[in-house]
């Protein structure tokens, strides 16, 4: 595992708008990053209390953030499992809708698709119910029995329909990417993802390396590191938005197979492949705006990472506010909602 350097860095207000030291070169800002000012400003009149990194609308700026410390970046880890496992897809390797079984034979006949893996219509055992642990925690993510096998036990018959949000899913699907490729996950990611993208500061939480999480003590890490495929990425904030930008820019998939992976369901809740495509009708915009976004949340932290690909723009939230409300963007307010219309829809070169 390559060692990650633990970047001293004092938490900012998300409100303070950025300023040249923010911006890459310390040039003069181009016309997306009056952009950013609105996004500061909806921030700080948010209370939001945390990091951020924001790829403009001309996309010349994708690395314009608050805080180069390693944060968890929990769930957005599926997001980039769901890539991986669409190169795979990409390059006939793997099929949406063939079982895992016939990548991961111990998942046992009658398995799910890939597909239902990817969209949580698995019939997996789920971690949040395995037995508590002294503090009432779930203890598959912190002593007790963990991984893959806890997984593979016990598995029920695949759902007819709707579908249950299980991190199960995910470790499942790394371990049929390691099976396929013959590669650890993390080699996979370093050299599929990683190296294209550009990203140098992000690597899965280990216990034994040099780094830890912003905020956080070895325990916290620790815990992390138990989540592996579902959520168990650390890394900075603006390599979060350096991943979208290789997305948009067609750097890891091909234009299809990133459609399929954004092709959001409404009969599942706008679910994508690994996230969630939707169109959002936004302030300040005559239109709706189509959004990818990924959720994550591992103890106190919480994280959002939307991607509006008409517009060519990105924004990565995270914050250590575990009752923070970042609202539902649908209903036309809240906190996401005014942050996306200040970045996406406000007054500038890029309306």
């Amino acid at each position: 595992m390559k060692r990650l350097l633990l970047i001293p860095v004092a938490i900012a207000l998300g409100g303070c708008p950025p300023t040249e030291k923010h911006i890459r070169g310390g040039a003069a800002a181009p016309p997306s990053i009056v952009y950013s000012t609105a996004v500061g400003q909806a921030l700080d009149e948010g209370n939001f209390i945390g990091a951020f990194a924001w790829s403009g609308l001309d996309g010349d700026w994708p690395e314009l953030t608050n805080n180069n410390a390693p944060w968890p970046w929990a769930s957005v880890t599926k997001q980039i499992v769901a890539t991986l496992v669409m190169q795979q897809v990409d390059a006939g390797r793997m099929a949406l809708d063939a079982p895992a079984y016939a990548y991961l034979p111990e998942i046992g006949e009658g398995s799910p698709t890939v597909r239902q893996l990817l969209q949580h219509q698995s019939g997996l055992r789920n971690p949040d119910e395995s037995d508590p642990d002294a503090e009432g925690l779930p203890s598959f993510y912190t002593d007790g029995p963990t991984g893959l096998d806890w997984c593979l036990a016990e598995r029920g018959p695949v759902p007819s329909e709707g579908w249950s949000y299980n991190n199960c899913d995910y470790i499942v699907l790394g371990a049929m990417l390691e099976r396929l490729t013959g590669k650890t996950l993390a080699d996979l990611m370093q050299r599929d993802i990683f190296e294209p993208a550009g990203i140098k500061y992000t690597d899965f939480a280990d216990v034994e390396s040099d780094w830890g999480i912003f905020g956080a003590e070895e325990e916290m890490l620790a815990r992390v590191a138990r989540y592996g495929a579902s959520a168990g990425l650390v890394g900075q904030p603006r390599e979060m938005v350096k991943f979208d930008r290789a997305l948009m820019d067609g750097l890891l998939l091909s234009e299809e197979a990133r459609a399929e992976m954004w092709a959001g369901d409404p009969a599942l809740g706008y679910m994508g492949l690994g996230q969630w495509s939707f169109p959002a009708p936004l302030a300040g915009c005559e239109e709706p705006v189509q959004l990818v976004e990924r959720r994550g949340g591992i103890g106190p932290y919480q994280i959002r990472n939307f991607i509006a690909p008409d517009r060519g723009a990105a924004l990565a939230l995270l914050t250590y506010q575990p009752d923070f409300e970042f609202g539902e963007i649908w209903t036309g307010e809240g906190f996401s909602f005014d942050v996306l219309s200040a970045a996406l829809c406000g007054e500038g070169d890029a309306q």
